[in-house]
């Protein structure tokens, strides 16, 4: 059995106001991919990394990130997409083709026993904590992901931005990374979306679990996050974790 982690390090961060890509800015004097990256390096349950980045930075990636830590989980960096789901399709080809090459030496290893974590670089809070909470979920029910309950009061709006409904609060929850998926089954539903997307049609999913619900019928687990967790997206986004223990 082995435990794959896809870290998706490949957009450009065009919110931040930076000419550095946000993956490679500094957050506690270190990128901010090499803060996940780490939390999968020393995890007991992550044995395998892939890291996806944008074309221009394989070998910065390589070279400079990975070539400067101890992070010898990291098996391949692969280049990334036009959208997150192409990123996440060259991540899982890579998973792939590690899990046949493993096939080949190891007759006896199990594949279906195979899971992937799926999780934004951009997102420099995960915990062990929340690897083995999802981890422990998804050996259930095969597909689950990282979220928290929302604060706020959410509002559903009509194209004319009045309020159509108001959802119940304790019933709505802010959907994170990991994601966490058995391999075959994620492997299944993004082949499905690229045959999809070949055929022009137009699909519009905006994470992992959307993808492996449409694709596969298959119900997603939601599994306690962190409030810390939260995707670096804005230059008060950098702040706000600057100043967390």
């Amino acid at each position: 059995m082995s435990n794959y982690g896809i870290i998706l390090a490949a957009g450009s961060g065009s919110r931040m106001n930076s000419n550095i890509k946000k993956q490679f800015m500094t957050l506690k004097g270190r990128p901010l991919v090499c803060h996940s990256l780490q939390t999968m390096q020393d995890s007991n349950i992550i044995t395998d990394i892939i890291v996806v980045t944008g074309a221009d930075d394989l070998d910065y990636m390589r070279n400079d990130i990975i070539g400067s830590g101890n992070y010898g989980k990291v098996r391949t960096v692969v280049t990334g997409g036009a959208e997150r789901y192409h990123s996440v399709m060259n991540g899982l080809e890579a998973v792939q083709k590690l899990r046949q090459d493993r096939l080949k030496n190891d007759r006896t290893s199990d594949r279906a026993e195979d899971y992937v974590f799926i999780h934004d670089g951009a997102r420099p809070r995960l915990t062990e904590d929340i690897i083995v909470r999802t981890y422990e979920a998804v050996r259930e029910v095969k597909a689950v992901t990282a979220a928290v309950k929302t604060k706020d009061t959410v509002k559903i709006a009509g194209p004319d931005d009045f309020v159509e409904s108001t959802p119940d609060r304790r019933f709505v929850w802010n959907i994170q990374t990991p994601q966490v998926f058995e391999a075959d089954l994620i492997y299944e539903a993004y082949s499905k979306l690229m045959d999809a997307c070949n055929r022009d049609e137009s699909v519009q999913l905006t994470d992992d679990a959307m993808t492996v619900e449409m694709f596969t019928g298959r119900r997603v687990r939601l599994v306690e996050g962190s409030y810390e967790n939260i995707k670096v997206t804005t230059p008060v986004d950098i702040t706000f974790l600057e100043s967390l223990e």
